[in-house]
């Protein structure tokens, strides 16, 4: 299964991209053997989409079209780590070809996102920036992907 982020806003050189990176290759190692494929990254340039509505558009139009859509939104269903992992392996073993996290930009995303997704999912009851939410979406792949693999990273 392809797994995508879909994003408002360019990620520029620095520690958060530098973390993003890290996780996103441990997810990549740990779940080529599980049947998950590299973590690609859509991203929308803030700067030419102004707006809820024409970011939501420009969202919609970088998605897969037939891929699960989880939207990040702080408004989702909040879940723990092994249930994120559980519901990432059924739309594996359901033979979905591709699952895309959508994250909005500063203002968060348009109704239209939120009605294409087929999940929303919330980090937790706080707001975070939307580009160390990229970092924690990387991280809680790559947790998921160990859950699955039966390694001792995550120890709850």
């Amino acid at each position: 299964m392809r797994v995508g982020i879909t994003a408002v806003g360019r990620m520029k050189p620095g520690p958060d991209r530098d973390l993003f990176e890290d996780y996103r290759t441990r997810f990549e190692r740990t779940g080529r053997g599980l049947g998950f494929a590299s973590l690609s990254v859509s991203e929308l340039d803030d700067r030419k989409a102004s707006g809820k509505a024409a970011e939501g558009a420009g969202l919609l139009r970088l998605m897969p079209d037939k891929a699960v859509v989880c939207a990040l939104d702080e408004r989702g269903k909040v879940v723990s780590s092994p249930d994120f992992a559980a519901r990432l392996a059924d739309w594996r073993d359901a033979g979905r070809a591709d699952v895309q996290f959508v994250i909005g930009g500063a203002d968060g995303l348009d109704r239209s996102v939120l009605d294409r997704a087929d999940f929303k999912l919330s980090l937790g009851a706080m707001v975070w920036p939307h580009m160390l939410v990229r970092v924690m979406l990387a991280e809680q792949l790559y947790r998921a992907t160990s859950i699955l693999a039966g390694l001792p990273y995550h120890r709850a």
